[in-house]
């Protein structure tokens, strides 16, 4: 097996274990364990709380460790992980699930960075941007069917059934990475400095250089903006817009087709346009799309909600999957962990941020407000990236020096 095919086998196995869990974890705590509202929210907080909590020290670990070796571990820890959940089920310990939910997310967190890291080491510069979508591409596909997987389970045998699923989903994830050439170790030059220190050269890194300091300053208000949309999309949608759920999730599930559309148009748009105009369409799209979200109470509400969702997948796809490729091409092997991390760290840090903003305009102003409000924030990313010099980014950055 080619190193490539690997690890996108690899990277359908851990996102398609990922998502099964993350559908999975409300329905069991809900079913199986007679949980709430508010256990549920603290179980999916305790899910969400790796990607904000585990990232930076991880990026320092996929610099400094061998990263075939941690793509294993990461693996590893989300197939335990799973096998803990049916036992908390089955034992009736909501704390112990949400430890194995922690714990999972972490296992994802790991392999997500280690990945994206190790990519550039596996295909040449040019092929960077038709790998990229191709991974992106499985990732969107599997996050499409495993909450219907999910819920098929949990209605006809049982909820722990998905954790099941996804473990199964870690394990045909690790027999790809086994694939993979053993010395996929970490790059010549990474310094042994203290971790603290490690954390911090990623952090300035990014910040001094400019094509790295627009995407991050744009990934933040555009996710602030897009978890305002999630925060206030239901009561938009079983309200002004008068949809029923069926319909609502009908229109919601645009999203997903936009994402997969994406992931499929990325390498096509990546040979006959300049980089620029991806960067640029990404966010400005969503732009349109707040526009129709607005214009949705006074028109055909479904429609509108749908081409909006839509729209709000497709072009940020593309935009990921461009910048992700920059972010390869300029930053040096021995940083590449860290890079990623602290701009992972900065979009997960921002999302809840979104959400409550989004909630509360809504709640003491209205909904028409909130929306507003998600609209100035698509706009200001993507000015971030019209006053950066990514706006004058013609061809694809020269791979740096490692």
């Amino acid at each position: 097996m080619k190193p490539f095919t690997a690890l996108l086998g690899a990277s359908a196995g851990t996102h398609a274990a990922d998502q099964l869990a993350l559908a999975t974890l409300p329905l069991t705590a809900s079913l199986v364990l007679g949980a709430g509202p508010d256990l549920i929210g603290l179980l999916v907080a305790a899910q969400s709380a790796a990607w904000l909590l585990v990232s930076l020290p991880a990026g320092v670990w996929v610099d400094r460790l061998k990263r075939r070796s941690l793509l294993l571990l990461a693996l590893g820890l989300g197939f335990l992980a799973s096998l803990v959940a049916v036992m908390a089920a089955a034992v009736g310990l909501p704390g112990l699930l949400g430890i194995a939910a922690f714990a999972g997310a972490c296992g994802t967190v790991i392999y997500v960075l280690t990945s994206v890291s190790l990519l550039p080491s596996l295909v040449i510069a040019d092929a960077l941007p038709r790998a990229n979508a191709r991974l992106e591409l499985a990732r969107a596909a599997v996050s499409l069917a495993a909450p219907f997987a999910a819920g098929l389970l949990a209605q006809h045998l049982s909820p722990t059934w998905g954790y099941g699923l996804a473990a199964l989903g870690a394990a045909l994830a690790v027999v790809c990475i086994m694939a993979l050439p053993s010395a996929a170790a970490p790059p010549a030059g990474t310094q042994r400095s203290s971790f603290v220190s490690s954390i911090r050269e990623g952090g300035r890194f990014v910040i001094r250089h400019e094509l790295l300091r627009g995407i991050g300053l744009c990934a933040i208000l555009w996710n602030f903006a897009f978890f305002a949309l999630l925060a206030i999309w239901t009561p938009l949608a079983l309200g002004p817009l008068g949809l029923d759920p069926a319909r609502m999730g009908l229109a919601q599930s645009a999203y997903g087709a936009g994402l997969i559309a994406g992931a499929l148009v990325a390498p096509i748009s990546s040979r006959r346009l300049p980089p620029l105009i991806t960067l640029i369409f990404g966010p400005a799209v969503s732009v349109v799309a707040a526009g129709l979200f607005l214009a949705a109470p006074t028109g055909d509400g479904l429609t509108l909600a749908a081409v909006g969702h839509f729209l709000v997948g497709f072009g940020p796809m593309l935009w990921l999957i461009c910048q992700t490729t920059v972010r390869q091409l300029v930053t040096p092997a021995s940083l590449l962990g860290r890079v990623n991390a602290t701009v992972q760290t900065a979009i997960y840090g921002v999302r809840p941020l979104g959400a409550l903003a989004g909630g509360m305009v809504a709640a003491q102003i209205g909904l028409s407000a909130a929306l507003a409000m998600v609209a100035v924030a698509f706009v200001l990313s993507t000015l971030v990236i019209l006053s950066s010099p990514l706006a004058q980014l013609r061809v694809m950055p020269r791979p740096v020096a490692t």
